[in-house]
């Protein structure tokens, strides 16, 4: 069983954010995927799936970014899941938008909902998968990039990832992290 957690803002103003690109691939994996309906539960919402046989609880943590660790460990202890079974899809300043990279543990590079994932888990060793939202280019503009909403010429790149994302999720699923980042960058390419 593994949990795969999107990282975002509860708030419907919030939604288009680009610090919601996390809730926004787990949306489209579970409906790609036909995961059941998204219920309350662990201070967040749930779906559970199945993704080439391998059983998958999606979670969206409701309880802001800076606290989406409370969540994700209720869910952790509750399915009695070590780390490695967590992967968590986040919004990556460091990465060209569209661009993403998978690795396991790291520091939280100024992240808030990863500083708390790693407080509450009490260990960084769980997956991320990060989504490239692209650096303002300067410091002081980062909070305002991070919380304003995608542009309409995000769409071109931003609908495209997502689709390829949950596309090439059963590589994931299967603890291919190497080749699901491949099939995602064959999937994009065309909308670079």
């Amino acid at each position: 069983m593994l949990l795969w957690v999107g990282l975002g803002n509860p708030e419907p103003g919030m939604a288009r954010q680009r610090h919601n690109i996390g809730f926004m691939a787990l949306d489209v994996i579970a409906a790609t995927h036909r995961f059941g309906p998204w219920r309350p539960r662990f201070k967040g919402l749930v779906a559970e799936g199945s993704i080439e046989g391998v059983r998958v609880i999606g979670l969206k943590p409701q309880t802001y970014m800076n606290d989406s660790g409370a969540s994700v460990q209720a869910a952790a202890a509750f399915f009695k899941l070590p780390p490695e079974a967590i992967t968590a899809f986040h919004d990556e300043l460091d990465l060209a938008p569209g661009r993403v990279r998978v690795k396991r543990g790291g520091g939280a590079a100024g992240h808030n909902g990863l500083r708390s994932m790693d407080r509450m888990l009490g260990s960084p060793d769980y997956w991320r998968v990060r989504l490239g939202i692209g650096h303002p280019g300067d410091k002081a503009r980062v909070t305002g990039h991070v919380l304003g909403d995608f542009a309409k010429v995000d769409r071109d790149w931003l609908i495209p990832l997502l689709d390829a994302v949950a596309a090439a999720a059963p590589l994931l699923a299967a603890g291919r992290p190497e080749d699901f980042m491949t099939r995602v960058a064959l999937l994009t390419q065309d909308s670079e």
